[in-house]
């Protein structure tokens, strides 16, 4: 509501004449220099009543953002300045909610900014439809088709950086409720003859520069191309690269709309291969070659590109070989076959590379359609836009211009009908007398050219048809004949002879008027590419492709389908084509949108007058004013217009209580505006002139600067009156608040005055007080001391005779209790730390306290040993008790002892439950393991060692088997007797058995293991546990063993050895094993 109250009228704040039927004077300059205001002031689109004119800015204008659809969205044309979207909201509005089907028709010449402006209407419509997922991806499809054809059909021009080289016309289709359904696209006239030749600062079509740069090398190598444009003679080098176009970009967004739209992988390689033989098509070359008959032939310099061609289509060599090289020609069952000379050979090159690029187009197109159409059957709403070439007249005009122009002037046609039509069906409908309007009917025109008798395409299709030599000069000799005494028609070769002595009109040529200006057409090339003629032997050569796609492409190569009958003319083509597009235009509500280049150098800024005035001539602009202007030149309905003008009228200001059109014919009356100026309408005021709009608009300007004025005094009034009585109120406040604040003063100083006064007495009163209570205090004190002196005396006087008989004693007893508290006090704070082997203690401070001192040193360290015991677990303590039990044993016995007091006793080296090698040896001990140890038994004979498991259980002694973990010996600890062993660093140690005793039969063990320390404490405690008797443990360099009958004595002597630090074992004869420890 805002938006509506700042502006509800493009006659707001607008700059120039928004709408150029309200333009006066209404001529040629006025029209160009409103133009030229508007555009300098950033706005590129003006009105001709309902048809917008838009100019190319040539940059990004902020008048595009997702704000301004919202602005525009259901809000009437006329509301707001001129703009793309308020025509693209009123034609879809009108179809949604009146259900009227309509097109969009777009002209302009090339880089005027037609592309973009379709672009705009769908981007405009898609964002006001609905949404969903089904609706948002018919919208993207419809919107992703135009990358697509825009990289096919589009190319670069010295006019237009993104010129459309092609006409399209797209239905899109709608549902009751406005949603998008699908779409239906038509295309008119590609360019073809761009794919094998372009003008000098103009390139191919994009697709082809697109697949060089952004395609992958190994996506080239599939399509036999190299990324160098030099390669290839259909590209032109001198504009190769445009500035600000990123062709590798391009051509993956082409690949992703591809992918969007529908197209699958295969169809995409399918297409791409066919622009790879188009552009390898160029590089064939041809040689002349006489044969003996002496007629020229032509042959194919070299074949590595038709090699490369045929792999990429799927065609035998040697058949597309010989297509190039000759021609059949069938008549009446009659086969000629004529060989081609070089010219021949490369036209009918370049007419197969044209035919299959055109082709390959028209069949993109189709299979568009089929991925949008419309997926249901329901009865659809429509809205056509029509992006067409505009009006084209350059130095050189040949056919292609000739077809476009005539296309114009069947617009042009329809356009001045529908207009007219529109104009008086709205007369009719308002109840307005209808006058006949004059204007230009360009009929006279297109019946010039598509009469079916004397039109000059049918003359065109009869000169070529006929028998013999057809040439330019002969076409042009015959349309001299029949349109000679045509007005719009004109030649010097005519029979009319004011044009003999025209030296502007060249022989070669022919003029025809226009509604737009006079165009002169080069005959040269007009039956050429009418004839459109692609040799039947080229078509069968396609046809005979394994290639599915290129094989569809040309149907009439199929030998089973051949028809002799000349195909239709590219003349003939594209009339029919135009009429089947004018026809379905007039079944729709029609809507405008004309597009004009401002320059020719693409830059912003730059308003060429003379180029502009061009192009307003040949779209007709001025002839489309006057057709607006010929009846009523402006029409509003009637409750803006009171609206808008009400504050003009006594009686209508401020508010009119009943019908807007009262209210109008009482406004006019009272302006006193000419009744020939304007008529009633049923629903609108239709004003003749643009001089009596413009009148009231001066009018409601002056009574807006006098209501401002008015309104301004009124304000400064009731501002003047506020501020009094604000002013007047405030006086009585502060007046009030002056009062107040006397009183309270008043009132202050005499609450302070007594207060002042209450505590002066209050503080006499308290001081006589004090003084009275300090006299009575210090006579109480006086007798207190008194009495106390007194008491004193009469005690000392009694007992002087006891404290002079035991005062000695008393001062003793007193002085040691004295030293004794200090004594503990300070030793409270020397306290020692708790660990047990901490020896630090304080000095003794007194000699009379050395035995006590020692004796609390001697209690503390026990308390502490006691703490730090409290602290074990069970494990630990057994842990220490071993300990404790091996420092007894061994300290400062055996050399090896020292090593082992750091490692802790483990007991089960060998893992014998987990190890399934020790199964066996597990099965067969069924009693705890107190200790697994791999040792080495020491064989008497010879002094070599053999390794034993030895395993200790609280009753025996077990050695066993370490490879197969048979138990060898079994011996239990009541038979044990003493272990012996030395004092030096060895782990050797002899196990004696007793004497008599079944295990002793084979003597005793004499044994080495490197935890000797744990294994002998172990066996000491274990023994004594179950025995009730200490173990004899022997340390001594020398010992005796019992080997079954005889006694070894086993010495221990210092030596070096080769083996290291290991200790070795020798025999030296029957009675003695010595043992070298290092």
């Amino acid at each position: 509501m805002a938006k509506m109250e700042v502006k509800t009228s493009l006659l707001d704040d607008m700059i120039g004449v928004g709408d150029m039927v309200l333009l006066e004077p209404l001529n040629e300059d006025s029209f160009i220099n409103n133009l030229k205001k508007r555009f300098d002031h950033n706005e590129v689109y003006t009105y001709i009543g309902s048809v917008v004119i838009s100019i190319n800015p040539y940059r990004s204008l902020p008048i595009y953002t997702p704000e301004k659809v919202e602005e525009y969205r259901n809000r009437n044309f006329y509301e707001l300045s001129p703009h793309i979207f308020a025509l693209s909201d009123e034609a879809y509005r009108s179809l949604r909610d009146q259900d009227k089907d309509q097109c969009i028709l777009i002209t302009g010449e090339s880089g005027a900014g037609k592309t973009e402006a379709s672009k705009l209407v769908m981007s405009y419509v898609a964002a006001v439809c609905g949404k969903g997922a089904e609706v948002n991806q018919v919208k993207e499809q419809l919107l992703q088709s135009n990358p697509v054809l825009e990289a096919f059909g589009n190319a670069k021009t010295v006019r237009n950086d993104n010129s459309s080289r092609f006409g399209k016309y797209m239905d899109i289709e709608f549902d009751f409720k406005g949603d998008p359904l699908g779409g239906v696209i038509s295309n008119y006239l590609l360019e073809k003859s761009r794919v094998v030749k372009q003008p000098r600062g103009e390139r191919n079509f994009h697709i082809f520069y697109q697949i060089l740069s952004g395609a992958s090398e190994e996506f080239l190598c599939k399509l036999k191309l190299e990324r160098d444009f030099s390669r290839y003679n259909y590209l032109g080098l001198d504009s190769a690269k445009v500035n600000g176009v990123d062709d590798a970009a391009n051509f993956r967004t082409v690949r992703n709309a591809m992918q969007i739209v529908g197209f699958m992988d295969d169809e995409t390689q399918s297409v791409f291969e066919v622009v790879a033989a188009v552009l390898k098509l160029g590089n064939i070359e041809f040689k002349p070659e006489s044969r003996a008959n002496g007629l020229d032939e032509s042959k194919i310099k070299d074949k590595n590109e038709l090699k490369e061609i045929c792999e990429l289509t799927g065609i035998d060599q040697s058949v597309l070989e010989r297509a190039f090289s000759f021609r059949t020609v069938e008549a009446k069952q009659e086969k000629v076959s004529t060989t081609l000379n070089v010219a021949q050979a490369y036209y009918a090159r370049d007419a197969l590379a044209k035919n299959l690029y055109s082709r390959l187009f028209s069949w993109l197109v189709t299979r568009i359609n089929e991925s949008i159409k419309a997926q249901t059957k329901v009865r659809k709403k429509v809205m056509g836009v029509l992006d067409i070439y505009g009006f084209e007249i350059f130095e050189d005009n040949s056919f292609e211009q000739f077809i476009i122009n005539y296309c114009n002037e069947k617009l042009q046609q329809i356009f001045i009908e529908l207009t007219l039509k529109e104009e008086q069906e709205e007369y009719i409908r308002e109840g307005i007398e209808w006058t006949n309007i004059e204007y230009f009917n360009n009929a006279i025109i297109c019946d010039l050219i598509e009469n079916n008798q004397t039109g000059i395409l049918a003359m065109l299709d009869e000169e070529c048809l006929r028998p013999g030599t057809v040439t330019d000069d002969t076409f042009l000799e015959k349309l001299n004949q029949v349109c000679a005494t045509h007005q719009h028609f004109e030649s010097r070769m005519s029979k009319c002879s004011r044009f003999l002595n025209d030296t502007s009109l060249p022989h070669s040529c022919f003029r025809i008027q226009h509604y737009a200006g006079k165009v002169m057409y080069q005959v040269e090339g007009f039956v050429d590419k009418n004839n459109d003629l692609l040799y039947r032997d080229l078509s069968q050569a396609m046809w005979k492709a394994n290639h599915s796609l290129i094989k569809a492409l040309f149907p009439e190569g199929n030998p089973a389908k051949i028809n002799l009958k000349r195909p239709p003319t590219a003349g003939s083509q594209f009339k029919a084509s135009v009429a089947t597009l004018m026809k379905n235009l007039q079944t729709k509500n029609p809507n405008y949108i004309r597009c004009i280049k401002p320059n020719d150098k693409k830059a912003a800024h730059i308003f060429n007058e003379a180029l502009v005035c061009h192009q307003i001539r040949y779209l007709g602009l001025l002839e489309n004013v006057r057709v607006r202007r010929a009846g009523y030149a402006f029409r509003q309905a009637y409750e803006p217009c009171l609206e808008r003008y009400k504050m003009l009228c006594t009686q209508t200001w401020p508010h009119w209580r009943g019908p807007a059109r009262a209210g109008v014919e009482v406004l006019f009356d009272e302006l006193g505006i000419p009744e020939e100026e304007f008529s009633f309408g049923r629903s609108k005021i239709f004003i003749r002139n643009p001089r009596t709009l413009f009148k009231l608009e001066d009018l409601r300007k002056q009574r807006l600067e006098d209501l401002a004025t008015l309104i301004a005094k009124i304000y400064r009034g009731w501002k003047c009156r506020t501020h009094f009585l604000l002013m007047k109120k405030s006086q009585i406040v502060i007046a009030s608040w002056v009062r107040r604040y006397a009183q309270q003063k008043s009132y202050q100083k005499t609450k302070s005055s007594a207060i002042i006064v209450q505590s002066y007495i209050r503080g006499w009163k308290a001081r006589k007080l004090l003084r009275e209570l300090k006299h009575l205090k210090r006579c109480n004190e006086a007798a207190t001391i008194i009495a106390a002196y007194w008491h004193g005396t009469q005690v000392r006087r009694e007992y002087r005779k006891f404290f002079r008989a035991n005062a000695g004693r008393k001062i003793y007893e007193f002085t040691l209790q004295r030293l004794m508290q200090k004594y503990f006090l300070e030793m409270k704070k020397k306290m020692p730390s708790l660990s047990p082997i901490d020896k630090n203690w304080p000095a003794r401070p007194y000699l009379f306290l050395d035995s006590t001192h020692k004796e609390l040193k001697r209690i503390f360290h026990l308390w502490r040993c006691k703490k730090y015991r409290d602290q074990f677990t069970d494990q630990q303590k057994l842990i220490y008790e071993e300990k404790l039990e091996a420092s007894e044993l061994f300290k400062d016995k055996k050399a090896l002892y020292p090593a082992s007091v750091g490692q802790p006793f483990q007991g089960a080296y060998l893992e014998i439950s987990e190890n399934p090698k020790y199964k066996k040896l597990k099965d067969a001990v069924d009693e705890k393991i107190i200790i697994a140890e791999v040792v080495n038994k020491i064989n008497r004979a010879n002094g070599k060692a053999t390794s034993r498991i030895f395993l200790l259980t609280k009753n025996n002694v077990l050695l066993a088997d370490q490879k197969s973990g048979t138990i060898k010996s079994e011996v239990p600890l009541g038979d044990v007797t003493k272990v012996s062993m030395s004092s030096q660093n060895d782990g050797f140690f002899a196990v004696h058995l007793k004497e008599g005793s079944e295990a002793a039969s084979k003597g005793d063990f004499l044994l080495s293991s490197d935890h000797l320390i744990e294994m002998a404490t172990k066996l000491y405690r274990t023994t004594l546990s179950q025995t009730k008797q200490k173990l004899n443990i022997e340390i001594s360099d020398e010992f005796l063993v019992q080997f079954k009958q005889d006694k070894v004595c086993v010495k221990f002597i210092q030596g070096s050895q080769k083996n290291g630090n290991i200790p070795t074992c020798k025999r030296k004869n029957n009675r003695l094993l010595e043992v070298a420890v290092p």
